[in-house]
C-alpha cells in the first residue's frame, strides 16, 4: 500500500456503504429520520429540564448532560455520513479525520462515566432514600459531571496521541467516519505495542463503570426484593430500567467494537454496529427515560400552555 505521510493537507476515502448500494437510499432516508428525531427528543429533554422546576433533580441534572452529549456525538458522525450516502463528497482530510477520533472517542468516553455516574444517583434514590437528598448534593452532582468531561478528553487525548504517531499506509477507510478500530487497521507496521496501551485504556473507560453500575444495581435489587408491596416493587423497578436499556444498548455496542483483537475487527460488521451506537441509541434514549415518566410528561403540557390536571 501506498504510504500515507500523516501532512494535514492528505485525504482519506471513507467507503461508507458504496459496498451496497442498493441500501444506500434507504440509509439515507432512515438515518435522516433517525437524527431528526434525536436532535427534537434530546433537545426538547434539556430545554425541559432548564424550564419547570419539578425536573430540577439530580436524575435530570444527568439525562441532562447525557443528552447534549448524545447530540453531540452524533451530529460529530451524522451529517458526514448522510452526505457520504448522498454521494457528494466521500473525503476526509487528515486534520478533519484527527479532529473527528478525539471528539467522537471523548465524548463517548465520557458518557461511559456519566452513565456510572446515574447508576450511582438511582443506587442512592432506592437504596438510601432517607439520606437522598444529602447524599446527591448539588456539589456532588457537580463534581461527578465535571469528572465525566475530564476523564473522557483525558482518554480521547491519550488515545489520539498514540493513533497520530503511528505511520499510515493508505487512503481508503473502510467505514464512514474516523474510528479508532478502522483507523488503526491502516498502520504501516506492527502496533501491538500502541494496541496494547489503548487496550489498558479502553478496559479502564469501558469496564470500570460498567463493573460500577452492575455492583450499583446489584445492591438495589437486593434492596427492592426486599420490598413486600407488589406495587413497590413495580415502582422501584420501573424508575431503574430505563438507566439499565440505557446502559445494555450502549456498552454491548461499545464493548464489541472497542475490546476485541484489531486484527479480529470485521470491518463491514463493524460499520453497522456503529450505525448502532451512533444512531439509534441516542434517539431511543429520549423515549426510553420519558415514555412512562409523569414528570417529563407534565413539564411538556405546562410548557406548551397546557395544564394537564385541570384539562
Amino acid at each position: 500500500m501506498e504510504n500515507f505521510n500523516n501532512s494535514w493537507g492528505d485525504a482519506f476515502l471513507l467507503v461508507g456503504f458504496s459496498d451496497w448500494p442498493h441500501l444506500e437510499l434507504i440509509l439515507f432516508i432512515s438515518i435522516s429520520i433517525s437524527y431528526s428525531l434525536t436532535l427534537f427528543g434530546n433537545t426538547a429533554i434539556i430545554a425541559l429540564s432548564r424550564l419547570d422546576l419539578r425536573l430540577r433533580t439530580p436524575m435530570y441534572f444527568f439525562l441532562s448532560h447525557l443528552s447534549f452529549l448524545d447530540l453531540c456525538y452524533t451530529t460529530s458522525t451524522v451529517p458526514q455520513l448522510l452526505i457520504n450516502l448522498h454521494g457528494f463528497d466521500r473525503t476526509i482530510t487528515f486534520a478533519r479525520c484527527v479532529a473527528q477520533l478525539y471528539i467522537f472517542l471523548s465524548l463517548v468516553s465520557t458518557e461511559c462515566v456519566l452513565l456510572a455516574a446515574m447508576a450511582f444517583d438511582r443506587y442512592a434514590a432506592v437504596c438510601r432514600p432517607l439520606h437522598y437528598t444529602t447524599i446527591m448534593h448539588p456539589v456532588l452532582c457537580q463534581s461527578l459531571a465535571i469528572a465525566s468531561w475530564v476523564v473522557g478528553l483525558v482518554n480521547s487525548m491519550i488515545q489520539t496521541s498514540l493513533a497520530m504517531a503511528m505511520p499510515i499506509c493508505g487512503h481508503q477507510l473502510n467505514h464512514y467516519f474516523c474510528e479508532m478500530p478502522m483507523f488503526l487497521k491502516l498502520a504501516c507496521e506492527d502496533t501491538g505495542g500502541t494496541e496494547a496501551k489503548m487496550f489498558v485504556a479502553r478496559t479502564i473507560i469501558l469496564v470500570f463503570p460498567a463493573a460500577l453500575i452492575l455492583g450499583s444495581y446489584a445492591q438495589i435489587a437486593r434492596v427492592v426484593l426486599k420490598i413486600k408491596s407488589v406495587a413497590g416493587r413495580r415502582k422501584a423497578f420501573g424508575t431503574c430500567g430505563s438507566h439499565l436499556v440505557v446502559v445494555s444498548l450502549f456498552y454491548g455496542s461499545g464493548i464489541y467494537t472497542y475490546l476485541q483483537p484489531i486484527h479480529k475487527y470485521s470491518e463491514n460488521k463493524g460499520k453497522f454496529v456503529a450505525l448502532f451506537y451512533t444512531i439509534i441509541t441516542p434517539m431511543l434514549n429520549p423515549l426510553i427515560y420519558t415514555l412512562r415518566n409523569k414528570d417529563v410528561k407534565g413539564a411538556l403540557w405546562k410548557v406548551l400552555g397546557r395544564d394537564r390536571d385541570s384539562g
